[in-house]
């Protein structure tokens, strides 16, 4: 796809005006450090221009639902696939939204995420961070559901569930951020200008 003639399909995204249907407009965090987020806000006041384009129906830093919903518009994805709750999450996040953003290089490539690939094996990370490094009392979490069981490796985004637009950086600036965003929600996009940053 070379072109988003209309990114979220279905809404209205190129009219101007306070009557334009507004998208609906989600973030998500996988295995990542909120890094992404953090910059996200640095939108600062062009936050309040954001809301005049959407409605934001899920996000870690931006909204209180607690249940990713059906039909998002737009989601920027921030972090790595590291366990097997990161894998479900995804996949539900990719079932629900028109347009799945990859949200920084740990979405983009693994990066500080995936530090942990070539290095050890999960039972040898397990070790170091819950007996090995253990000032008091070296044990691994006892009840079932506090920890995810990590996947074998860290995986990027675009390797568990297909991915419109790759938004990389360490993390991405804010400019770069709004950037973006303005050019979906205006209708405006090339592909071939976000693939890449």
């Amino acid at each position: 796809m070379d072109t988003l003639t209309n990114p979220a399909q279905g809404a209205a995204v190129a009219t101007e005006g306070a009557d334009r249907p507004k998208l609906r407009f989600a973030t998500v965090w996988l295995g990542g450090c909120s890094g992404c987020h953090m910059s996200f806000l640095d939108l600062d006041e062009w936050l309040f221009e954001l809301a005049k384009y959407a409605e934001v129906v899920f996000s870690p830093v931006g909204s209180d639902a607690k249940i990713f919903p059906d039909q998002v518009d737009i989601c920027l994805a921030e972090g790595a696939v590291a366990n097997e709750e990161n894998l479900e999450f995804i996949q539900k996040v990719r079932s629900r939204s028109k347009l799945l953003i990859s949200f920084g290089d740990c979405a983009v490539n693994g990066n500080v995420t995936a530090m942990r690939n070539p290095s050890a094996t999960v039972e040898e990370i397990l070790d170091r961070c819950y007996l090995e490094l253990a000032d008091l009392s070296p044990q691994y979490p006892r009840e079932p559901g506090i920890v995810p069981p990590l996947i074998k490796q860290a995986l990027p985004v675009h390797q568990v569930v297909p991915v419109d637009v790759f938004l990389p950086g360490c993390p991405p600036s804010a400019a770069q951020i709004q950037s973006a965003l303005e050019s979906l929600f205006t209708g405006e996009a090339q592909t071939a200008n976000l693939k890449f940053g």
